[in-house]
């Protein structure tokens, strides 16, 4: 959980009050992790048309594209993918890294 602190309109803060950050519905996280894909993974084909279970290396993913595409997520969602993550099942669909990114999203937010 994320805690911050602003000013109030009568110029007190909230300090110690919890705030949650609301995590995307499955359908939004493959929205923009297909609109990374387009602009960062190389993909031979649109990834508009690609199923959330349909494997990125056979669409053309590289291991380079595979880089670019991590750095396109990190930059996107503000989270950073950890060693254990950076492996070919992380990002083999969208589906994979839809739960990857939610769950970094989640501990983000704890």
């Amino acid at each position: 959980m994320q805690r911050d602190v602003w000013p109030t309109d009568a110029g007190t803060t909230n300090a110690g009050l919890a705030m949650t950050i609301p995590l995307p519905s499955d359908e939004s996280l493959a929205e923009d992790i297909r609109a990374v894909l387009a602009e960062c993974g190389g993909l031979a084909v649109d990834p508009g048309r690609l199923a959330p279970e349909d494997d990125l290396y056979a669409a053309g993913l590289t291991s380079h594209g595979c880089v670019g595409l991590m750095l396109g997520l990190e930059e996107r969602f503000e989270v950073e993918f950890p060693e254990t993550l950076l492996n070919r099942r992380t990002f083999e669909s969208i589906a994979a890294i839809r739960d990857a990114v939610r769950g970094l999203l989640v501990r983000s937010a704890a």
